[in-house]
């Protein structure tokens, strides 16, 4: 049930790469491209890289029509199914097989280093990947096998509680709660309801102030101390307001 909801994802794609027949494997210093004939290509199409589950596939297919020619299912890396040359970055052994599994290692290889690199890494990242879930399902399965902690009452088991403000006796008064609202608090009136209301000042305030006009000066001298004698008393007649008498003081 689990491997039919996988789906299948591509991790990289690249628009050219070349196949070749190789020979086999003299001794075990690994594969050289050098042995190969690498002017002569026996096929060249397109290379896609997909995965499901934990396994990455290897997909070589036309370029125009997307007909498949031969897949490399790859379970690890580095591994038998994806090995390196030792004489280039650009190429690389894989191991296809068919349906009926029947096996067989061909060469591949990249003209552009890019893309040789994209390929390398697609599949690193893949495994990184597969080596993280593992982990993870590790340890979940581990937590799971511990024993579990339990937390309910065992039969006839109580707690007490402490709650302030209430007695726990029997017959016992809570004791009132003071209003702790976001309203206004009014403070007492006074004792006696009465408001005193302190005496006012004895001094008047002068509310009209009114500034004497200029004295003008008289081309005759004697007549200069009457005129500005008599401009003083007037303004000082001006600047007392009887209209609003003091208050007396009780």
């Amino acid at each position: 049930m689990a491997t039919e909801l996988e789906y299948e994802s591509v991790l990289c794609v690249k628009p050219d790469v070349s196949v070749y027949r190789i020979p086999p494997r003299a001794s075990n210093r690994g594969y050289r491209a050098s042995d190969w004939k690498l002017d002569q290509p026996d096929w060249t199409g397109r290379l896609r890289i997909t995965s499901k589950g934990k396994t990455a596939y290897i997909k070589l297919e036309d370029k125009v029509s997307g007909e498949l020619f031969a897949q490399a299912p790859v379970e690890q890396y580095p591994g038998i199914a994806v090995e390196t040359v030792t004489d280039s970055s650009r190429y690389f052994v894989i191991r296809i097989q068919d349906g009926t599994g029947r096996s067989a290692f061909i060469g591949i290889g990249f003209t552009d280093r890019g893309d040789a690199f994209d390929f390398n890494v697609s599949l690193q990242d893949h495994f990184k990947w597969v080596k993280q879930e593992s982990e993870i399902s590790k340890e979940s399965q581990e937590m799971d096998a511990r024993p579990k902690l339990d937390l309910g009452f065992k039969e006839g088991q109580t707690i007490k509680l402490c709650i302030g403000n209430i007695t726990n006796k029997k017959g016992g008064a809570s004791k009132p709660r003071t209003a702790r609202g976001g309203g206004l608090s009014l403070l007492p009136p006074p004792p006696g309801g009465k408001v005193t209301i302190p005496p006012p000042s004895s001094s008047v305030a002068i509310s009209n102030h009114v500034t004497p006009p200029p004295i003008p000066k008289s081309n005759h001298g004697g007549s200069d101390a009457a005129t500005e004698s008599h401009y003083v008393a007037q303004a000082g007649l001006e600047l007392l307001d009887f209209s609003d008498p003091p208050a007396l003081a009780p």
